[in-house]
């Protein structure tokens, strides 16, 4: 499953980018007792993939999902380049609807007018691009923050994990 160079050509600049800010995040092979989604390589669980050997996924294979069933299932390229990386990145950790309903809790700090669904609809990323660029990321970084204090409180292992999430919010 190793992406070709020519599939990695078909890849946005903006993608790119984005996910090479995850792969610092997620780093290679981790099979945490406490992390809920299990074996992970490069971000990709076990739990959500278990037909595929975690243990064994390459670089390229985990790029190739993170484009399929994050990028262009969640629609992130809809939004300015900065706020898709971001939510993009925090979706990985969190799942795709809760980062987008971060988004649209910024997007309404920042004064827009969104409903608040974990859809990224066509409203949603209008109001992106038309909100203040650095208003919105860090309206972003304090909503991804409070999310990630509320799982820590509310999960069993939440708060072992809480430094590095919050380090990932505000990056």
């Amino acid at each position: 499953m190793d992406t070709s160079t020519t599939a990695r050509d078909a890849y946005s600049a903006e993608f790119l980018a984005a996910v090479e800010r995850v792969l610092a995040e997620e780093g290679g092979y981790s099979s945490n007792a406490a992390d809920p989604g299990g074996a992970t390589n490069f971000g990709i669980s076990a739990r959500a993939h278990p037909g595929l050997d975690i243990a064994a996924l390459t670089r390229d294979a985990a790029i190739e999902i993170y484009w399929r069933e994050w990028w262009l299932r969640f629609g992130f390229a809809q939004l300015p380049a900065a706020a898709a990386s971001k939510t993009f990145d925090l979706s990985v950790n969190i799942g795709g609807r809760a980062a987008i309903q971060c988004l649209q809790r910024a997007l309404r700090a920042c004064g827009n007018a969104v409903t608040e669904d974990g859809v990224l609809d066509p409203a949603t990323a209008i109001a992106a691009r038309r909100a203040d660029p650095a208003a919105l990321m860090a309206a972003l970084r304090s909503e991804f923050a409070a999310h990630y204090r509320l799982v820590a409180a509310n999960q069993k292992h939440g708060a072992d994990f809480l430094n590095g999430w919050l380090n990932r919010a505000y990056a």
